[in-house]
């Protein structure tokens, strides 16, 4: 086995893994706000899309249910406006693409404050050569500013890895 530029991996990785069901999540959460409102949408998000195959039998098209993560007490007021939110997901996506909501319970950790960050080991130079290596192919500036910063973070949790394995 040998080492493949990272320019040629990402592409297989990234199709496998951002398939329609992300794409549509990621634009559902983008456009949240417009959705729902500015109000609710700082209480409530989508959390995940459920697919239903068409059956063979069935003569209509394949939908989905949203399921959005939403206190109790706020869950009562978008179940009020159910109708609405599903007419503008469907308005922005077309075809009744979103077919239900569905409201789940948000958990205690949803709505804690933000998590520390963890102490981090800079990239040595070496480090940073091996990555501009990598690299060095990509053309796209921000293509090249994301995959750098992915490679950064990825060799600087090896690292702290190895640290907290040799602290041991």
């Amino acid at each position: 086995m040998s080492l493949r530029p990272l320019s040629s991996t990402v592409p297989k990785v990234t199709e496998q893994v951002c398939s329609r069901k992300y794409i549509m999540l990621g634009r559902l959460v983008t456009h949240w706000p417009e959705i729902v409102g500015e109000e609710l949408a700082s209480k409530a998000h989508p959390v995940k899309i459920r697919y239903m195959k068409k059956k063979e039998n069935q003569k209509t098209a394949a939908t989905a249910t949203l399921d959005i993560s939403v206190s109790p007490a706020d869950a009562t007021l978008l179940h009020y406006r159910k109708d609405l939110i599903l007419e503008r997901i469907n308005q922005i996506f077309g075809d009744r693409w979103v077919s239900a909501l569905r409201f789940v319970p948000q958990t205690g950790n949803e709505k804690a404050k933000p998590t520390r960050r963890k102490k981090t080991v800079a990239p040595s130079m070496a480090d940073k050569k091996y990555l501009a290596g990598m690299l060095a192919n990509i053309d796209d500036p921000d293509i090249y500013e994301r995959l750098e910063n992915m490679g950064t973070a990825f060799l600087q949790d090896k690292k702290d890895k190895e640290t907290r394995e040799h602290g041991k």
